[in-house]
């Protein structure tokens, strides 16, 4: 059974960074390819970053240019840069195009 839990979410003031980590029990990261989504209340889940099992990433506007996502040793992570209070979310990681996601863990960006 897969079971993806995400970690390292915390409050962060604006402009202040902070690495979420994504691990997995069942599922090889370098397999497949994994994404970052993140929901903030009232508004539907939204699509972060790509790693594909070959290593290549891909982000959408909202990411671009601030987070960077990759692996290690079975351990997925997004780096984030540049926090604005916008970014204010529960992040999730998934298996792309796939069912398993973790529990989330909540960032709040806020002075």
């Amino acid at each position: 059974q897969v079971q993806l839990m995400e970690s390292g979410g915390g409050l962060v003031q604006p402009g202040g960074s902070l690495r979420l980590s994504c691990t997995a029990s069942g599922l090889i990261f370098s397999r497949v390819a994994m994404a970052w989504f993140r929901q903030s209340p009232g508004k539907q889940r939204e699509l972060l970053a790509i790693l594909t099992h070959e290593g290549d990433t891909h982000y959408t506007d909202s990411a671009r240019d601030r987070f960077i996502t990759f692996r290690d040793n079975n351990t997925l992570y997004l780096q984030m840069n540049s926090l604005k209070p916008e970014d204010t979310a529960t992040y999730y990681c998934n298996n792309w195009g796939g069912d398993y996601w973790g529990q989330g863990t909540q960032v709040t960006v806020s002075s």
